[in-house]
């Protein structure tokens, strides 16, 4: 199996891509609204590619947000918030914002459920900072660590409880980043002491099943490499200083923060400590660059993405979806528009 995470071109596998998937085996896949048309179409896909691995248990991951970062929108399935509106009803009923933040996440993991989805990329651990890139901005859960933490260890329950398995990020903080890393390089040069800030959630939920790296320099860890790309990072902070031991995974290579050819900055991140490297464009010339340029999974990386994979268990039992998207409209009525 070889350590990444690919994306596809479109909404079903051509011949040559089905040849090349089953050859490369890699760890998983990303979902993008490229990739959809609408349930029926969705879930043969994500049944296609688990029957080309001959594994129930298959990464297939997408960035289901809510708000601004959402891929199977409607009519075809609800519309869901950002992190915001949860932030805003905390500053007036924390424990209400919890129980609809926790719904919410419930009810995305049925949806994704329903289609053969496996694995959401949420939520975001990042401590909103005043003066920041907006690429963050309503998408977080907070300015505040501990309110964070508790948002976030809301969601990855209710993922869990869909059977859906959660991915904090984007470690160690984007919080700061006054640039979106999509489009160019953040530097941020806080201290060692502000930086402590932006840890506090990722080592309150360090138990998570997957995280995702920041594609962000920071000074004060490491003047030259982004996290993604460094081992003082990715082994100093992520995994010592915050303790996390599970399924490490880049941001997409694809993002314009990073330098260098993508065969390179696979295997630059995983040589720096990522499990596994993301990649979501699907473009084919690409993909089997990578594929070239990617040793075996190592076998710690193997048993985080079990661990992780085995960490959601849908029970059998799931409250209806309407429920689900009732009880946390009516907990979120105090903030409503």
């Amino acid at each position: 199996m070889k350590p990444v995470i690919f994306g596809l071109p479109g909404p079903v596998l051509t011949p040559d891509e089905r040849a090349f998937f089953a050859e490369a085996q890699p760890a998983g896949y990303i979902l993008f609204k490229r990739n959809i048309v609408d349930r029926a179409q969705l879930r043969a896909l994500t049944d296609d590619l688990r029957a080309l691995h001959g594994r129930d248990d298959l990464l297939i991951m997408i960035d289901q947000e809510g708000g601004r970062v959402a891929r199977m929108v409607p009519p075809v399935w609800p519309a869901f918030p950002p992190g915001a509106v949860f932030d805003r009803l905390y500053d007036v009923a924390p424990s209400s914002a919890i129980a609809a933040v926790r719904a919410n996440a419930h009810a995305i993991a049925l949806t994704l459920a329903d289609v053969g989805i496996t694995v959401d990329a949420l939520p975001l651990l990042d401590v909103r900072q005043d003066g920041a890139s907006d690429i963050m901005g309503d998408r977080t859960l907070g300015a505040e660590p501990m309110r964070v933490a508790a948002l976030g260890r809301a969601t990855l329950e209710g993922l869990a409880q869909g059977g859906v398995v959660g991915i904090v990020k984007h470690m160690p903080g984007h919080g700061r980043a006054l640039v979106d890393s999509h489009l160019e390089l953040p530097v941020v040069k806080a201290d060692l002491n502000a930086l402590e800030t932006d840890l506090g959630p990722f080592r309150t939920l360090n138990w998570a099943p997957m995280g995702m790296t920041a594609h962000v320099v920071y000074t004060a860890w490491d003047a030259e490499q982004p996290a993604s790309l460094s081992p003082k990072v990715i082994g100093g902070i992520i995994r010592d200083a915050i303790g996390f031991d599970g399924l490490l995974m880049s941001d997409d290579l694809d993002m314009k923060a990073l330098d260098g050819s993508i065969a390179e900055l696979a295997a630059g991140v995983v040589a720096a400590g990522c499990d596994l490297a993301l990649n979501c464009w699907g473009r084919m010339d690409d993909m089997v660059a990578i594929a070239a340029a990617l040793p075996d999974m190592r076998a710690e990386s193997r048993l985080r993405l079990d661990r992780a994979m085995a960490s959601a268990s849908r029970g059998a039992d799931q409250p209806p979806l309407e429920a689900l998207l009732a009880t946390r409209d009516r907990l979120l009525e105090p903030v409503a528009a």
